[in-house]
């Protein structure tokens, strides 16, 4: 059945013009290599660049709370085709962890299902994905499906443990007793087997990237902080899941506000509502005008409830979706109105996440390409000089020649002094790029850590979280401020090397690799509202939860040193590669240089050696005019007019580079 063309034929096309971009990047790197163009600090951006656009997915995370139809949707549009319902979703039971469908060919079809008995280690559950043996892997028979569902069912499982035990876990308040509500019988508590779930699974959607995420209630993600904290802010679109029924009720908005409208905003990245469980208003005995009246009032309320626009909402019917798939009845499919949210999922999210990339690839190496064009450019400006200086030799005497020579052996000399200073320079800017990557060392990132561990003094509470979150943030900012100042005085002198030899030297189009801080910094600060929001969240001013608060703690911490780790990567990149164009336009000139002496005194020996040197050129011409326009072509790719990344320093702080502080640099 052809009900989730849109979003598939979106998603097919996404993967082929991403798997054709890679293409072009590998073809344009191996082009660059076989040309004499690249270098080792290009291909090493190139290589991480390319394994980042291989292993990219779009991410839809699925949030409700308990018995909103939310497994059902999941089944409704991913599962038909099974001819049942796959994920458990039986009433009065829920899925009780994270649940993520995706698919890995690496791996065979299997469910991974990590234990709840991890939360009482230090480990996130993204570090914990990159050991294998702390999870338990159940193969899924392809061929049959309700083999298949026995295995899902195992996602729901519970058991029953000691008070103590789910107090160290997590699920229990310290002032719990065994008289609350917690406790069971025989003063056992019931809580989840697993922690997280993972399905490998070979649908075609989740073959072509798109990974689902399946997350609990409200209670289940107050106690996962990872998931507010990490999982929900990186995926690209979030639907909240309510029923026509009940509308928003007072829980629902809790989960809303604190868990998704704290970290995504609301009308912005890809947030949608679905309405679910419209099939109960419908009424035959009404009219269908009168319904659809009912159901838009409904809509029209929920997006008032959640502060969001009407056309961010959908109602839906998982139910009826699902059995319409099934039946293959697409009267019914239309009307359950998951046709209407495939459609608006496959346009909002995939031209967004393919303009995401485009950007991505600008920033990451469309300065390399551009300055590779300048650099032929140079190229063909360099051969275009020597035709004309060979094709002027014509009827000259070997004594004209002779002061030809003469007088370009003296210029290279000349070149080869200002060279000699050029090193000195660039021994000055080792030094304060020494000076910045010391800024951004880890190992500074971890003594604020522990230092921030210490001032909280163990006080796992709200007030000590808080007194821990504002010293290490005010610790992350002083740091990224001394990084930000830093960073611009070494563009600043970066800029002033590169405009004194375009001066002295005429050595144009050139720019420097460029490196901002800004999307560090912007995370850094997203994050510190996210964490804000969330610990200021009633759940967790109500809770005092010692274990949800240090695994609050940990999260926060983890994610922090992610992004301080990828800012110290993308520091040491632009170290290496900062001076990479000017470099090799200094060698290339010096090779032509020694080139043309080479013709002159070639030619001086023999005269008739003028027209066989003049056609190499012409051809070597003609080559370089076919190179030009493959890194035109490429830059066609890229989307060249796309801005390169300005520095995070706001315009009235930013200075010349006359006006930075620190050592004097005289530039040959």
């Amino acid at each position: 059945m052809a009900v989730t063309n849109t979003l598939s034929r979106h998603l097919s096309h996404y993967r082929k013009w991403r798997d054709d971009l890679i293409a072009s990047i590998g073809e344009y790197q191996n082009w660059a290599e076989q040309q004499g163009l690249g270098s080792g600090e290009d291909d090493l951006r190139i290589y991480e660049l390319i394994d980042s656009l291989k292993s990219d997915k779009l991410t839809v995370a699925m949030v409700a709370e308990l018995s909103r139809g939310k497994t059902a949707l999941i089944n409704a549009i991913f599962f038909a085709d099974s001819k049942r319902q796959l994920l458990p979703s039986d009433a009065g039971r829920t899925t009780m962890c994270p649940t993520e469908l995706l698919y890995d060919e690496r791996m065979p079809s299997c469910l991974r299902l990590l234990p709840i008995e991890t939360r009482g280690s230090a480990l996130t559950i993204a570090e914990l994905k990159r050991t294998p043996i702390q999870w338990t892997t159940l193969p899924l028979d392809l061929d049959s499906p309700r083999k298949m569902a026995e295995t899902f069912r195992e996602i729901m499982k519970t058991k029953a443990v000691s008070l103590s035990e789910a107090r160290e876990l997590g699920f229990c308040r310290p002032q719990d007793d065994s008289k609350s509500a917690h406790v069971g019988t025989g003063g056992k508590v019931e809580i989840p087997v697993w922690r997280h779930a993972i399905v490998n699974y070979p649908h075609p959607l989740l073959r072509q990237g798109l990974v689902i995420l399946d997350t609990p209630g409200l209670n289940s993600m107050g106690n996962e902080p990872e998931l507010t904290l990490s999982m929900l802010p990186n995926a690209q679109a979030v639907m909240f899941v309510v029923a026509a029924d009940a509308g928003v009720t007072k829980s629902d908005l809790a989960l809303w506000n604190n868990h998704v409208r704290a970290v995504r905003g609301a009308d912005k990245n890809g947030c949608f509502a679905l309405l679910n469980k419209i099939d109960i208003l419908w009424d035959e005995l009404r009219g269908e005008d009168a319904v659809a009246d009912t159901i838009s009032r409904q809509a029209v309320e929920t997006a008032r409830a959640l502060g969001i626009s009407r056309s961010r909402v959908f109602p839906v019917s998982a139910q009826k979706g699902l059995l319409a798939k099934i039946k293959a009845d697409h009267a019914l499919v239309e009307r359950s109105g998951l046709l209407a949210l495939e459609t608006s999922l496959a346009e909002d999210l995939v031209p967004s996440r393919e303009t995401y990339l485009r950007e991505k690839v600008a920033r990451e190496i469309g300065d390399m390409v551009r300055n590779t064009e300048a650099l032929i450019a140079a190229r063909l400006a360099d051969t275009d000089s020597q035709l004309g200086e060979l094709r002027s030799l014509g009827g000259k005497s070997r004594d004209v020649i002779q002061l030809l020579v003469t007088r370009l052996k003296t210029e290279k000399e000349a070149y080869d002094s200002k060279f000699e200073n050029f090193q000195s320079v660039r021994a000055v800017l080792s030094d304060q790029i020494r000076i910045l990557l010391e800024y951004l060392s880890m190992e500074n990132f971890d003594r604020l850590i522990a230092r921030t561990r210490r001032e909280m003094q163990d006080s796992w509470t709200t007030h000590g979280i808080k007194v821990g979150m504002a010293g290490f943030f005010r610790g992350t900012a002083e740091s990224m401020e001394k990084v930000n100042k830093q960073v611009h005085q070494i563009r600043g002198l970066v800029d002033a090397i590169y405009r004194k030899l375009d001066a002295d030297q005429g050595i144009t189009r050139l720019k420097p690799v460029g490196f901002s801080l800004l999307a560090y910094r912007s995370e850094l600060q997203r994050l510190q509202d996210e964490a804000e929001a969330f610990r200021s969240s009633p759940a967790m001013l109500m809770t005092e939860q010692h274990f949800v608060i240090k695994k609050f703690f940990i999260t926060l911490v983890s994610r922090a040193r992610g992004i301080y780790e990828q800012c110290n990567g993308g520091a040491k990149a632009w170290g290496k590669a900062i001076m990479t164009p000017l470099m090799t336009r200094i060698r290339e000139h010096r090779m032509q240089m020694e080139q043309r002496l080479q013709n002159l005194n070639r030619i001086r020996d023999n005269l008739e050696n003028l027209g066989e040197r003049i056609a190499e050129l012409e051809a070597a011409r003609e080559a370089l005019q076919k190179q030009q326009c493959i890194t035109q072509t490429m830059l066609g790719k890229i989307d060249p007019a796309i801005p390169g990344m300005e520095g995070s320093m706001p315009d009235s702080q930013k200075k010349g580079p006359e006006q930075i502080s620190g050592p004097r640099i005289t530039v040959p």
